[in-house]
């Protein structure tokens, strides 16, 4: 892996202070755009997966790329179901880094994750563990609501519940993940410093090749905040 990752660049030094005005507009106006019948038969062939699979408790990994993360959490978690969910068809064609043998308790599919997260919930699936490592961290300072913890599908993403858990080697980004995460859910949350015993993502392993900090934020989110938001 190269070690030739820049740090990220960005005019924003602190939390933005419009991000809890946007996470009270979106608690107060739910998330509308109709789901697309792509994104809807992508979400029942994973979920078909995973009910033949025995429906054990189930793990998402949200914007999985080449799927490597997906992988590694089903080998750690063997007595779960891991979903990895990527936009891209050409991330998740690739077998990038894979061993021969593979678990048999995960699958990849190709979909938005803002449907899949609704179809989720309005399925009544709720989550055991849910992964959203890396995400894309937008860091112009007018990029807010591009940000998953800025964007109209955030309560959603609390509503699925489990231990939830979001890593950037942006602090910022996991500083506003944890602001947000508190003034939802009202719990206390975090923002650490993390070093990865073993990287789990072709990110995390260039990051950590490249001498970055990685920060990390993760919940265990109580079940009657995920019910509130559900209904």
């Amino acid at each position: 892996m190269h070690a030739n990752s820049h740090q990220i660049s960005s005019s924003q030094s602190n939390v933005h202070k419009d991000l809890n005005a946007l996470l009270l507009k979106h608690l107060t106006h739910p998330f509308q755009k109709p789901v697309t019948d792509y994104n809807r038969a992508a979400f029942e062939r994973s979920i078909d997966a995973w009910r033949a699979a025995g429906a054990k408790p189930l793990i998402l990994d949200a914007a999985c790329g080449v799927g490597l993360s997906t992988l590694h959490l089903a080998t750690q978690f063997p007595d779960h179901f891991v979903i990895g969910v990527d936009q891209s068809a050409d991330r998740i064609a690739r077998n990038t880094q894979w061993p021969q043998a593979l678990p048999h308790n995960f699958t990849r599919v190709r979909a938005d994750l803002v449907d899949y997260w609704r179809l989720l919930l309005h399925s009544g699936i709720r989550l055991e563990r849910h992964y959203i490592l890396y995400p894309n961290p937008w860091p112009k300072i007018g990029h807010l609501a591009r940000r998953w913890h800025g964007h109209a599908i955030f309560p959603t993403i609390i509503a699925l519940g489990g231990t939830l858990e979001c890593r950037s080697n942006w602090r910022i980004y996991i500083e506003e993940f944890r602001t947000a995460l508190a003034l939802v859910t009202q719990q206390q949350v975090a923002c650490l410093p993390y070093v990865p015993q073993q990287a789990i993502t072709p990110f995390e392993q260039k990051y950590q090749a490249s001498g970055h900090d990685i920060w990390r934020c993760r919940i265990e989110l109580a079940q009657n905040t995920a019910t509130r938001l559900a209904d």
